[in-house]
């Protein structure tokens, strides 16, 4: 019975809470590469519905929907407690003017968006500007989310390829400074603009979700210890990607994936628990048999 109580308090701590959630946030990339139907939208909700929490229009794609079609996908993501994101379409409004910025914003929440998106190496802008930004999309009653890239040199990923075996491997190139320096720029601006307002920053870490199992973990580490989990959307670009970030950071991490892989994401997260619930027996057994 006490193992049983154990178990529960164990699951209710480590995985993820009901909606609106802090922690554990999955962010679902909507009509962009794929045309994603009102139906398709409602079918994923309806079975998936508890797993999702955001709806992203990558790309700019809602621009190019009507008015009415917008509102009606919006109304229906929350009718399901689905947040609603732009994505990375501010920087087109950028280069209209400098009062255009605050009409997106404002016509963003008339058509029932809740979170503004920051491209900030598309925008190109000091960062005063980004912060400014960040402040004018929190005081009009909306989420501002700053993304940022993480890039890797060629010569900061390892080479692959089968060799013959006693085939002579070279030594791997040292790996470039730069990229610290601008993982250590990265957290720095990230930082300002979370005490600006910013609700989460996404780390676009395409680079990494390309060589999961051997590019530089230990950046994305750097970053999580400086931000903080909750803080951080990682953008898992496919499903090994998805799988590692949940095996290196467990059900709490957030992360943004193709509408494909909303299920995989969620299978893994279930696997992840139900392996430390398997040690976790395990152990007890074992501390059973030593009495």
């Amino acid at each position: 019975m006490s193992l049983y109580y154990r178990w529960k308090n164990f699951e209710e701590d480590e995985d993820r809470p009901e909606k609106p959630r802090r922690f554990g946030v999955t962010e679902m990339r909507g009509p962009n590469h794929t045309l994603l139907t009102q139906n398709v939208l409602q079918e994923i909700f309806e079975s998936m519905g508890q797993f999702v929490d955001g709806l992203k229009f990558s790309g700019g794609s809602h621009s190019l929907m009507p008015k009415s079609f917008l509102k009606q996908v919006i109304h229906m993501a929350h009718q399901h407690d689905v947040y609603v994101s732009t994505g990375d379409w501010a920087e087109q409004m950028i280069r209209k003017g400098p009062s255009a910025f605050k009409d997106y914003v404002e016509e963003c929440k008339q058509m029932g968006f809740d979170t503004i998106e920051l491209n900030v190496p598309s925008l190109e802008v000091p960062e005063d500007t980004l912060l400014r930004y960040v402040r004018l999309i929190k005081s009009g009653g909306l989420k501002a989310k700053p993304q940022f890239a993480v890039k890797f040199n060629k010569s900061d990923i390892p080479t692959g390829g089968n060799r013959a075996f006693g085939a002579y491997v070279p030594p791997p190139p040292p790996r470039s400074t730069e990229l610290i320096e601008d993982v250590d720029l990265l957290i720095r601006r990230a930082e300002r603009c979370l005490e600006a307002g910013a609700d989460m920053i996404m780390i676009d870490a395409d680079d990494l979700c390309k060589h999961a199992d051997s590019v530089r973990a230990d950046v994305i580490a750097k970053v999580i210890g400086r931000l903080g989990l909750e803080k951080i959307m990682f953008e898992a670009s496919n499903a090994r990607a998805s799988e590692w970030f949940v095996k290196q950071y467990g059900p709490r991490v957030n992360l943004f994936v193709d509408h494909s892989q909303r299920c995989n994401s969620s299978v893994i997260v279930r696997r992840v628990l139900q392996l430390a619930f398997d040690v976790l027996c395990l152990c007890c057994e074992c501390e059973v048999k030593w009495k």
